[in-house]
């Protein structure tokens, strides 16, 4: 099928595990979130599964009447211990600037607090035209379309969710929780090993390339998902 790409483009992107490596900032925010509350957290454990709200992963280390309470605490003590430790991942820079170079605007759409997410932006120098955080899974979909991103460039199955809600071309990146074939089952178009592919496959795909991996070139207007 042939690609009527819509232009100038918007490109949606995840931040944790698809932007940056969150695991080594979120491990020691929860190593020390466990010492100040008292109550055991495997740090370890719950950076395999990162990728929805907070509040989901405190349910399985706090009681329902502390959750809210702790979730503003961590968050509090998130730009300590968090923030320094967490890099960029592999081609996370060069992604934003193949948007750029197109003449297209990029935006990240989070479920992290949305503060936190610009304090991880701003110390790795990715200067999105947009940051909305706080919104999961088919919750993005309000974002994406407000924005009128056309792609959304995800790590998760819910990134690919939310992709499929607003319309959009869902791009999943392996480098998170989910492997090729979760990504692919959950329904993405697209699916790069990491962020380096991400240029040559936008560059490809906005000039009427093969947009899929499948024979197919998807539209990537909002329209056409609809």
């Amino acid at each position: 099928m042939a690609s009527t790409t819509a232009f100038p483009p918007t490109v949606g992107f995840d931040l944790d595990m698809t932007l940056v490596d969150s695991r080594p900032g979120i491990r020691a925010c929860y190593r020390a979130l466990s010492e100040r509350t008292g109550t055991p957290i495997d740090a370890d454990l719950a950076v395999t599964r990162l990728g929805p709200p907070l509040t989901d992963e405190l349910a399985h280390w706090f009681p329902a009447e502390r959750i809210d309470e702790v979730a503003d605490l961590y968050r509090a003590m998130y730009p300590a211990y968090a923030i320094a430790a967490t890099p960029a991942l592999p081609g996370a820079h060069e992604a934003v600037t193949a948007v750029r170079e197109a003449g297209g605007r990029a935006v990240v759409v989070t479920a992290k607090h949305e503060p936190n997410a610009r304090l991880h932006l701003a110390h790795l120098g990715i200067a999105p035209d947009a940051v909305i955080g706080g919104l999961w899974a088919e919750r993005k979909a309000s974002a994406l379309r407000e924005h009128g991103a056309g792609v959304y460039v995800g790590d998760h199955v819910g990134d690919v969710r939310g992709a499929r809600a607003a319309g959009a071309l869902s791009v999943a990146v392996a480098t998170g929780p989910c492997d090729p074939a979760e990504l692919r089952a959950a329904g993405a178009d697209v699916v790069l090993t990491d962020l380096t592919e991400f240029p040559g496959w936008f560059s490809h795909h906005a000039n009427g390339g093969n947009g899929g991996e499948n024979g197919n070139s998807p539209d990537y207007s909002p329209a056409a998902r609809a």
